[in-house]
């Protein structure tokens, strides 16, 4: 499950950021000042940061450089500040993306779908809801279970949370993980995805991958 830390002085805002990520169903934890965030940074892993600018204690721009000389996640920002030149000057420091207020809340939360979903330099993870694959260690955690699976059904789950919104026909399975052209053979893909259903359900009791009738499959998040 992805964990974000909230940098932002105003409680209201702070406040309304973090039941969106409760009901979003991330972990994350609220600062309230750069002091504060910096602390809490040296204590906890965070898989994104959402910064506010104008903050007490150590402004939002050094906390910035702090935290791209110190760790490796990616940053939005989150601030009044709208001029074109501010923005482009964190941009050019290191933010990933930039946000002005007053903003939308599920257009902020469509940013961060999308941050979480590259893959991290370093060790190449790609996050998905509670999914987390691990593409150099060939590894898939829900939460923190990891989910051991026949190499076919790894791939094709790797395959839904590498692209959560989209809709993969059995020919587009097939051929993207049998590696071979599609011939029809409706009960293979759909042996497949009923066996990794059944896997998933140890882990959680939702309905992970949903079927679009006359279309395919998708993952449900």
């Amino acid at each position: 499950m992805a964990k974000i830390l909230i940098v932002e002085d105003d409680i209201d805002i702070n406040e309304l950021i973090a039941d969106k990520c409760g009901r979003e169903g991330y972990e994350y934890r609220s600062c309230y000042s750069g002091t504060e965030a910096e602390l809490v940074l040296s204590l906890e892993k965070f898989d994104i940061v959402l910064l506010d600018l104008m903050l007490p204690g150590i402004k939002g721009e050094n906390l910035l450089n702090l935290i791209k000389v110190k760790y490796d996640m990616p940053i939005i920002v989150i601030s009044a500040k709208d001029s074109v030149n501010t923005k482009v000057d964190l941009l050019n420091a290191g933010a990933d993306d930039y946000i002005t207020k007053p903003f939308d809340l599920n257009e902020l939360f469509a940013r961060i779908a999308v941050q979480l979903r590259k893959p991290n330099q370093l060790n190449k993870r790609i996050i998905t809801g509670s999914f987390c694959l691990d593409e150099e260690s060939g590894q898939i955690f829900f939460g923190d279970n990891e989910i051991i699976l026949p190499l076919l059904e790894f791939k094709i789950l790797s395959l839904f949370i590498k692209y959560p919104k989209k809709v993969f026909s059995k020919a587009n399975l097939y051929e993207s993980c049998w590696g071979q052209n599609y011939s029809s053979d409706e009960n293979t893909v759909n042996v497949h995805i009923s066996s990794l259903r059944k896997r998933l359900k140890r882990y959680t009791d939702r309905e992970i991958i949903e079927t679009v009738w006359g279309m395919g499959f998708r993952l449900k998040i």
